[in-house]
């Protein structure tokens, strides 16, 4: 159950009206990225949840807090619109200022959202559920969280920076410190899991079935040999049941591959190199 309070996490009101500004600011609310994934990530990780209770509620409350956020963001989205001159355009642009906004608004969102936000990224693409990764591994997902969370707030940076309006940095420095906070924050979930079992996911999977001769192999597959110099060629693995290897030049363990010949109804466009058709040709 959901219960929505009136007030806002933190306020969203710009200085003044900014279509073009509105647009960008799309990105963080229905991207990649952006405040519905994170989310609507968090709740189904939660939802799906057959771990430690403290685990499923660590993501139900943060899931809600993201929810507080795509709140602020439509909030300010429709604030920057205010004021938008979606009638006659050529008379608004006649002011070099209004036009140049003009020039970046997203048409739709005069057109379909009626100076509103949609659930859409700074391009118009559609917000899709494709961004979600809700695996049931809480290692696996915990990781992609903190992926998440990295580049939302690199992107929320990036626009704070892009703007001069107050109001809208006020409210952008709020998500990047909640972002601060959220990236701690699953590093010290995983953390915490990583110390309770081994870092590979999956970590039940026995070690037996798995080739473990090329467990901590790193391949030098591309010109030059500067990766040999880093921490992953060398030394102890990570999860510390092994010793990283490098290999100037990997190894095939396999042979050159050889197909069956196409079946006459595939209409290959060669005719097989094997097989009577050689035989009747060298007649």
């Amino acid at each position: 159950m959901f219960y929505h309070m009136k007030e806002l996490q933190y306020e969203a009101k710009p200085s003044r009206p900014d279509p073009f500004f509105a647009k960008q600011l799309q990105e963080i609310l229905g991207g990649q990225f952006g405040e519905i994934s994170v989310a609507l990530q968090y709740l189904f990780q939660g939802w799906n949840s057959r771990a430690n209770a403290k685990y499923r509620d660590l993501l139900m409350d943060v899931g809600a807090e993201e929810l507080a956020h795509i709140e602020m963001l439509a909030t300010m989205i429709a604030r920057l619109l205010d004021d938008a001159p979606v009638g006659d355009k050529e008379v608004a642009a006649q002011d070099p200022v209004v036009g140049a906004i003009l020039g970046g608004m997203n048409p739709q969102h005069a057109i379909v959202s009626g100076l509103g936000a949609m659930p859409a990224d700074s391009v118009g693409n559609r917000w899709t559920a494709d961004y979600i990764i809700a695996s049931g591994n809480l290692l696996a997902d915990f990781r992609a969280n903190l992926n998440a969370e990295s580049q939302g707030r690199l992107q929320a940076v990036r626009l704070y920076e892009s703007t001069t309006d107050p109001g809208v940095k006020d409210m952008l420095s709020f998500l990047i410190a909640r972002d601060t906070m959220h990236q701690n924050m699953w590093l010290a979930a995983i953390a915490e899991i990583e110390a309770q079992e081994n870092i590979v996911v999956p970590s039940t999977f026995p070690r037996k079935l798995e080739k473990q001769q090329v467990s901590y192999d790193f391949y030098n597959l591309s010109q030059g040999e500067e990766s040999s110099t880093g921490r992953w060629a060398q030394g102890r693995s990570m999860d510390g049941l092994g010793e990283f290897k490098y290999v100037s030049r990997a190894p095939a363990y396999g042979n050159s591959p050889v197909l069956n010949p196409a079946p006459e109804y595939v209409h290959d466009t060669l005719p097989s190199i094997r097989g009577p058709h050689i035989e009747m040709n060298k007649h």
